[in-house]
């Protein structure tokens, strides 16, 4: 994929970017190097200076980052203000309590033997971050928010369509104070990633992305013995049982599958329904999809846009075929939309096996999976049959189900009466094949810090 400004709304290549050339890659992880030892030992104070001042800045330009947003990978004008805005709550979040997250751990001194006893969290070094382009600012800014504000530096190899969005994030960050080499964009191809991370100067790596991309950065990483976090794919079950608030439930329900043109791991994709409200949560959410207006990502009447890339319609396409050849039902929706740009209509699908392609991928785009559950029993055993683990939401009154819900699904989220969603307050991320280690938070913060006992006699 060339590095480009590609508008999905058109199709139209708007501007194209050279990739950097070894040496300059060479140059830039040189430049990181060189930066943390000195930028390690500046104060939290003087970081959270900096953070607050790039902060301000992305506050005061969000109209404009939001408009890049929106010609590079088409998601809508509105939701592409709320990222800029989400953004700059995520910088003032680690601005503010870093310091209490990374706060020594005192342990029992006198139980070890000690004078003193604690644990202490330092930064790592350099951490490369591979991000995905569908949320392309708040990706990477939950990544660079922690690392700077834990002493870390960052080189940020971001998805080859969002180019614009990727040199931002940098300059932001350089025009709020922090030092030359502090956080770098690397404009590169996927497969110049493995030198970045087999440099020995490069200490740990992030990526959110596709299972082949973390499996391949995986395993570098493992054979290089680096610390990585891997946040990937993502095919949520949204459960609603017969106590629950149904019309909140329906009305959620659709945001939670269109959000972001249907292109979020954190998505509602398979929609499990007790029997007993099956029918009738079917016909009412498949009304409220259908009467979703298509068009134009900047028309704020606009509710869905293109799909990011062309190549993304095609493997919704694929799916949704797919899946009514061997006897699914399309409820509306289901055809790709006769106009430039890569657009693909909300789409609800029934009469789903579990032999099909649609049941056990994950769909990127608006369609949602409907599952007809008999009981509790049955809803968990859906929404587990799957290879993710990412997020989860249920809905139900009963205090004993909502118990069940917590316990038993198998993701590393589970919203009760809700939807997913990602919080700086709250940890994010999954198991199974959706991945491992965690984001926000102050797990977060701390995944890329060396926990380093010390023990004074």
């Amino acid at each position: 994929m060339p590095i480009a400004t590609i508008n999905p709304a058109t199709g139209e290549t708007v501007q194209t970017f050279n990739p950097a050339t070894s040496a300059e890659i060479d140059a830039a992880i040189t430049r990181a190097h060189n930066r943390f030892a000195d930028y390690r030992r500046t104060s939290f104070a003087q970081r959270a200076a900096w953070m607050h001042a790039a902060a301000d800045l992305l506050e005061a330009e969000a109209d404009e980052v939001a408009a890049m947003m929106t010609l590079e990978m088409g998601k809508t004008l509105v939701s592409a203000k709320a990222e800029a805005l989400k953004c700059v709550k995520g910088f003032r979040y680690y601005a503010d309590q870093a310091e209490a997250l990374l706060a020594d751990e005192p342990a029992d001194a006198a139980l070890v033997g000690a004078s003193r006893a604690y644990a202490r969290y330092q930064p790592l070094g350099v951490v490369l971050a591979v991000m995905p382009w569908n949320f392309p600012l708040w990706q990477a800014v939950r990544f660079a928010s922690a690392a700077l504000m834990a002493g870390n530096v960052g080189l940020l190899k971001h998805a080859s369509n969002v180019p614009q969005c990727a040199l931002y994030l940098a300059d932001v960050l350089a025009r709020g104070g922090f030092p030359d080499g502090c956080f770098q964009t690397l404009l590169i191809p996927s497969s110049a990633v493995e030198q970045v991370l087999r440099d020995p100067r490069v200490a740990a790596a992030t990526l959110t992305g596709s299972e082949p991309a973390g499996q391949s950065v995986a395993a570098i990483a493992g054979d290089e013995i680096k610390h990585t976090v891997l946040e990937l794919g993502g095919s949520d079950p949204y459960i609603v049982m017969p106590s629950a608030d149904l019309d909140k439930a329906v009305t959620t329900a659709v945001t939670a599958r269109v959000q972001n043109n249907g292109q979020s791991c954190i998505a509602a994709k398979r929609f499990i329904i007790h029997t007993d409200i099956y029918d009738e949560f079917v016909d009412r959410f498949v009304d409220k999809m259908a009467a979703l207006r298509v068009g134009d990502p900047t028309d704020p009447d606009t509710d869905v846009g293109p799909l990011a890339t062309e190549q993304g319609r095609t493997d919704v396409e694929k799916l949704v075929d797919a899946a009514v050849a061997e006897g699914a039902v399309v409820r509306c929706g289901g055809k790709r939309l006769d106009r430039p740009g890569w657009y693909y209509p909300p789409t609800v699908i029934t009469d789903i096996t579990r032999d099909m392609a649609l049941f056990t991928e994950e769909v990127f785009g608006p369609v949602a999976s409907m599952y007809r559950a008999r009981d509790i029993e049955e809803a968990i055993d859906i929404a587990n049959a799957t290879t993710f683990g990412l997020g989860s939401n249920a809905w139900t009154g009963d205090a004993a189900e909502q118990q069940r819900f917590i316990d038993d699904i198998e993701a590393g989220q589970v919203f009760i009466n809700g939807m997913t969603t990602s919080y700086p307050e709250l940890p994010f991320g999954g198991i199974k094949r959706s991945g491992y280690g965690r984001e926000l938070s102050a797990h977060g913060i701390r995944e890329f810090c060396n926990l380093k006992t010390v023990w004074v006699g």
